[in-house]
């Protein structure tokens, strides 16, 4: 049976039961003015009778007052019949003959369980948070778009209002259905957040991406793909200028977000990145030092890339990094007339972070499924360092060494870092072999005038044979640091005794895919 549905209907009845108040006003004002018959509920009903408007309490409908310390207001047929009927003559019968109203408008602001859970440790004020009968109101609402406007929450009201005022209370089809999928996508964001606070510590796969904000991006990987962001950008970044942000960027974005939290305590460091690999890392004194350091380790890859630091940036260092072209600089902030220059060059993209912390598991899709796993948030420090070759490393090395594992352990696998003076100074990754992945590393040192005498290297996986060893001895490297666990592992030790080089394994691999 096809159901009739109207292109347009018109609003006749409107139920109202929000916790934000905030923006309401303008809207009761306007269904007032267009004759609409209201409900409500404790204190929105309270609010509208204080503004001077008519409003029918709900529990002149179901006979009930609110009970439970409100916990049960909205939950009854009278209420719920009035929204799901379909406008077709069986169910409008049945609501004639229990005497139950149609009901064209629910408007709902759900309890804010995110905010007390970000504010607040008592389960028991958290659990009172849990919205239930809002919830209801909203899908029941929601599945009778054909029938029912429904406004799912307060970021929801200017668009009603305005739709209200453009079309004196007429909802289209498609603006009806737009409501619901807003409708939809609210009790779902407020769905994932319980769980995710019932779910902490456990071993359950726990989406912590809460979809609750979407943007569209600019595209996806290419032009040709489109994309879309689920998460709340906002908690992480203060964007202060640039273009809209492609989903290139938010991936580069958080690899260097992931590099620089290994940084992010100390003196002033600088990474600049390149497809999610860091073709520059440095760590000095003073700010412009390090961005100096950083762009002579590379100075061709870093140009369109992602600059990020620990500091925030200063006059000088901004005057430098405006003679270059990139895509986004990241900072934890800008001294006001460092950011008033950058700003001049409006498609770069700033942000401003407020914190390094990152998430405890990640995601991935893979085939028609997804994977989730523990993030690799394992830093090293010396204390991790364990000394398998007859000499040890000298403090100075032991400090390279650590500077050096931070970075490999964010180029893509097979990865291998050579650093000298706190500089990473030739790097290889994504090679199909470790060997190939030295070389790399070892011709980009050389081809921007590094001599390597005396520089550390670092691998993010083991040493299957002596090889690697060898080609470092012969450009000079001195001390290596590994995981370990190859049953070949005597070999390449050998090789460093013989060589005189310092090698120290860690026990953690960082294999980066």
């Amino acid at each position: 049976m096809t159901l009739y549905l109207p292109s347009h209907m018109q609003i006749r009845s409107a139920l109202i039961s929000v916790y934000s108040k905030d923006g309401l006003e303008p809207i009761i004002r306007r269904l007032h003015e267009l004759g609409v018959q209201l409900y409500s509920t404790g204190g929105t009903q309270s609010y509208i009778q204080k503004l001077g408007f008519p409003v029918t309490a709900v529990e002149s409908l179901t006979g009930y007052p609110s009970i439970l310390d409100g916990r049960v207001k909205t939950l009854h047929p009278a209420v719920f019949g009035g929204i799901l009927a379909r406008r077709e003559p069986a169910h409008l019968a049945q609501l004639s003959e229990y005497n139950i109203p149609e009901i064209d408008c629910v408007i709902v602001d759900l309890y804010p369980f995110e905010e007390t859970v970000a504010t607040s440790n008592d389960p028991a004020e958290i659990i009172e948070k849990i919205d239930i009968g809002g919830v209801s109101l909203i899908r029941a609402a929601a599945k009778n778009w054909k029938d029912v406007v429904v406004v799912g929450s307060k970021e929801e009201y200017k668009m009603f209002l305005d739709l209200l005022d453009e079309q004196n209370g007429e909802f289209s089809a498609y603006n009806r259905r737009e409501f619901a999928r807003r409708a939809f996508k609210v009790t779902s964001n407020y769905d994932i957040a319980i769980f995710n606070w019932f779910n902490e510590g456990t071993t359950d796969i726990s989406f912590k991406y809460s979809i609750h904000r979407s943007d569209i991006l600019r595209y996806g990987e290419n032009p040709h793909q489109s994309g879309v962001f689920f998460g709340d950008f906002e908690k992480v970044f203060d964007k202060l200028g640039g273009k809209a942000i492609s989903y290139n960027n938010l991936v580069d974005i958080d690899a260097a977000v992931q590099l620089m939290r290994e940084f992010q305590v100390g003196k002033p460091a600088f990474a600049i990145l390149k497809h999610t690999n860091a073709c520059g890392v440095a760590r000095r004194h003073t700010l412009l030092e390090a961005w100096q350091a950083a762009l002579a380790c590379d100075p061709v890859s870093a140009f369109g890339g992602i600059f990020i630091t620990n500091a925030k940036v200063d006059i000088p260092t901004a005057q430098e990094i405006n003679k270059l072209f990139y895509e986004v600089l990241i900072a934890p902030d800008f001294d006001p007339e460092a950011l008033e220059l950058l700003k001049k060059k409006d498609q770069r993209i700033l942000l401003r972070i407020k914190s390094f912390e990152l998430p405890k598991r990640t995601f991935r899709s893979l085939l028609n499924g997804v994977v989730e796993q523990d993030a690799d948030l394992k830093t090293e420090t010396e204390a991790d360092l364990r000394t398998v070759t007859g000499r040890a490393p000298t403090p100075k090395e032991a400090g390279e060494l650590i500077f050096a594992v931070k970075c490999v352990k964010h180029l893509k696998s097979n990865a291998i870092a050579l650093v000298k003076e706190r500089q990473l100074i030739g790097m290889g990754c994504g090679q199909p072999s470790r060997v190939d992945a030295l070389k790399q590393a070892i011709a980009k040192a050389r081809s921007f005038g590094f001599d390597l005498e005396g520089a550390v290297m670092a691998s993010d996986a083991f040493f299957p044979f002596p090889d690697c060893v060898e080609i470092a001895h012969e450009a000079g490297i001195t001390a290596v640091i590994q995981p370990g666990g190859s049953v070949k592992d005597q070999d390449s030790i050998d090789a460093c005794n013989k060589y005189g080089m310092a090698m120290v394994m860690t026990g953690f691999r960082h294999f980066r895919h």
